[in-house]
């Protein structure tokens, strides 16, 4: 969509892509501006989506299994999200991640303040060092700038070994200890289905 986004974009979204940018010819800066509407992502399971420019309040609620990049959200970001993968390339509104219980989240906190933003009831705030990790969310950013030619996310790439310190990784806590539970199953040699399971 070239243009703008009312509410609900992409709720209950199952698949598929949605790629959202300003027009051609729009002298507004992206990355300051709401481009699409609150309650973005709504109960979204599956899929992708991008989006130059910012998004308003409540973005990701309930989201369990999408991976979104945005350039900055409203207040309420990652509520009650359960699964997926966001990338916010930007600033975060007040009571990001309240009851997010799973899925994680990277938010660019070039002006060191995001925790006190955060929602820490649910959540620990930790720094990238997992190198699989840190490729994983360079090449997410990747596409995103092949998808809406983002200029934020050119600045990011090109100034890389500095910008990926700069990231925070959310990470709910209850999220995590299942993860390294599957982790140590799939080690000890179950099938992924069996190590979730078990």
């Amino acid at each position: 969509l070239s243009g703008d986004a009312n509410d609900y974009l992409g709720k209950g979204l199952s698949g598929g892509r949605i790629i959202l940018y300003p027009p051609e010819g729009s002298t507004f800066v992206p990355e300051e501006n709401i481009i699409a509407g609150n309650v973005a992502l709504y109960g979204a399971t599956s899929g992708e989506v991008f989006i130059r420019g910012m998004a308003g309040e409540r973005f990701c609620v309930r989201n369990s299994g999408v991976r979104a990049v945005v350039e900055g959200v409203g207040d309420h970001g990652c509520e009650y999200m359960t699964g997926g993968q966001v990338v916010i390339l930007g600033q975060t509104g007040r009571n990001f991640a309240a009851g997010m219980s799973g899925g994680i989240a990277y938010v660019l906190d070039t002006a060191g303040d995001f925790p006190a933003r955060c929602n820490m009831q649910m959540v620990d705030l930790l720094p990238l060092d997992d190198q699989a990790e840190i490729a994983e969310l360079r090449a997410v950013i990747e596409r995103h700038v092949a998808h809406t030619e983002s200029a934020v996310g050119q600045r990011v790439l090109a100034d890389w070994e500095h910008m990926v310190s700069r990231f925070v990784k959310v990470l709910p806590k209850d999220y995590a200890r299942m993860l390294f539970a599957i982790k140590r199953n799939t080690e000890a040699g179950l099938s992924d289905d069996d190590a979730v399971m078990a």
